[in-house]
């Protein structure tokens, strides 16, 4: 029987839903388009994806792994990450909604 990881140390999936204030979806798509590169380059990202929705183009699915809890939380804490979250409210309807999912898939 093999050992599972601690789970601090195994790979956090997340997805992000993320609702823009009406007609302001392409102020999310020009932000995620400097973030990106600062993210994939950090230490642990293993996974760093913006999806518009089909058919509406205030809504989008962020789609991230990370190596580990504490690279998620080393992430959250860069001042890229910092200065995104605080102007994202100008055009984002509300908080994104975070969803973290199981280590590994149920069927």
């Amino acid at each position: 029987m093999s050992q599972q990881p601690p789970q601090a140390s195994r790979p956090v999936r997340l997805v992000i839903l993320i609702t823009t204030l009406p007609g302001r979806g392409r102020e999310q798509e020009e932000a995620y388009e400097r973030l990106a590169p600062l993210v994939r380059a950090e230490e642990g990202c293993l996974r760093y994806d913006l999806h518009g929705v089909a058919g509406d183009p205030d809504r989008f699915v962020l789609i991230e792994e990370w190596r580990s809890k504490e690279a998620l939380a080393a992430h959250d804490a860069t001042p890229h990450m910092i200065e995104a979250d605080a102007a994202s409210p100008a055009f984002r309807a509300g908080p994104a909604q975070v969803l973290e999912l199981s280590p590994a898939p149920l069927a």
